[in-house]
């Protein structure tokens, strides 16, 4: 499955109502990363079939959305994206975690599998594995 594409109100009906909500609550149930980008970006350029691969890689246990700075004005001014690419994490417990600039294909690799994809329980706490 390829990245998706995520207007303002896609984020709001899947990820968080920011207008509903005061807290941050995620309304998905699979992991997810979201691209923050613009199309003249040459670091998103870059980045961009990386998270396509991710994609296809992770089809079923994360998705990977993908935000047009340029034409959601309003989602990038909630988050205060101020350098793009900038991705926000957001694992199976639903914590959500910023990480600006182009990460490279092993250091997302590894945010998925040690962050995102492990299940939290209440037993250890803070320990990831």
């Amino acid at each position: 499955m390829p990245t998706i594409k995520m207007t303002t109100q896609d984020f709001k009906d899947k990820v968080f109502n920011y207008d509903l909500e005061k807290d941050w609550k995620y309304l998905g149930n699979l992991p997810a990363i979201i691209d923050f980008y613009a199309d003249w970006c040459g670091p998103c350029k870059m980045v961009a079939p990386v998270l396509e691969e991710l994609a296809d890689e992770y089809e079923g246990r994360l998705l990977i959305y993908k935000v047009d700075t340029d034409v959601e004005q309003e989602l990038s001014s909630v988050f205060g994206i101020q350098s793009i690419p900038t991705l926000l994490f957001i694992g199976s417990d639903g914590e959500p975690m910023m990480q600006p600039g182009a990460l490279p294909k092993h250091v997302l690799k590894k945010v998925i599998e040690e962050n995102l994809l492990v299940i939290q329980s209440g037993n250890n706490e803070g320990v990831l594995g």
